[in-house]
């Protein structure tokens, strides 16, 4: 990897016009004091990594679901996955993946299906680290049919700071595992209910990279991980 490449990571094209915001306020603060200028241009910065999009390398094995963002899996307990989705009223794990607003907010998907459905239900914005954020914050819900046939569902949650979420995929769509499927703009958390008797191979505090880091095993019996931290 080149030097440069570790510092200017690609930019989704959702961030274009938030960078361009930023930048026009910064001219704007150079005009009334180089301090507030030089302020101005640490905020454009940290928007433009805000929207990074960077490429990652994603596990080929069939069964492997990864992680859906970046950031620390926050909650791992028993759930029942967003009445919206229609899915059977049954309790099921769910793996809960917060991001900072220093993460980057491109979502992908965690297995390869098919979209069966999608739900957008708005709400409150309290902070997405807590477990009351499923229930009432706004939410973008997928219904995902592995091509085994067993389901799972991954949500986007909004949190404290963001207020807007992108998803860019419809019903019916095929998704492969780490393909992008939407994003969250500045602060969010991604839940994934996995499908009965499987364990999740992540510890609550574990830090998880989208695409990459392997959250569960659906052809595995291995029990659930527990972590320490050293």
């Amino acid at each position: 990897m080149r030097m440069r490449d570790t510092f200017l990571k690609p930019m989704h094209p959702e961030g274009r016009k938030f960078v361009a915001i930023f930048a026009a306020v910064t001219l704007v603060l150079f005009l009334l004091s180089d301090v507030l200028g030089w302020i101005g241009v640490g905020l454009t910065v940290w928007c433009y990594y805000f929207f990074r999009d960077p490429k990652r390398t994603v596990p080929q094995r069939e069964g492997l679901l990864v992680s859906p963002a970046d950031g620390v899996v926050s909650l791992i307990e028993r759930a029942v996955p967003p009445a919206e989705l229609g899915m059977p009223d049954v309790p099921l794990l769910r793996v809960s993946v917060f991001m900072n607003v220093f993460n980057c907010h491109v979502n992908r998907a965690p297995c390869a299906g098919t979209i069966k459905a999608i739900a957008y239900r708005p709400g409150k914005f309290f902070n997405a680290s807590l477990d009351k954020a499923s229930s009432d914050n706004e939410r973008n819900s997928l219904r995902l049919t592995l091509d085994d046939g067993r389901e799972i569902a991954v949500v986007q949650i909004a949190g404290l700071v963001a207020r807007r979420i992108v998803c860019f995929t419809t019903e019916g769509d095929r998704l492969e595992t780490g393909e992008r499927f939407g994003l969250i703009r500045f602060g969010s958390r991604v839940d994934v209910y996995l499908p009965e008797g499987v364990a999740p191979m992540v510890a609550v505090g574990q830090g998880c990279i989208a695409g990459e880091t392997v959250i569960a095993d659906l052809a595995s019996a291995e029990p659930a991980r527990t972590g320490r931290e050293v």
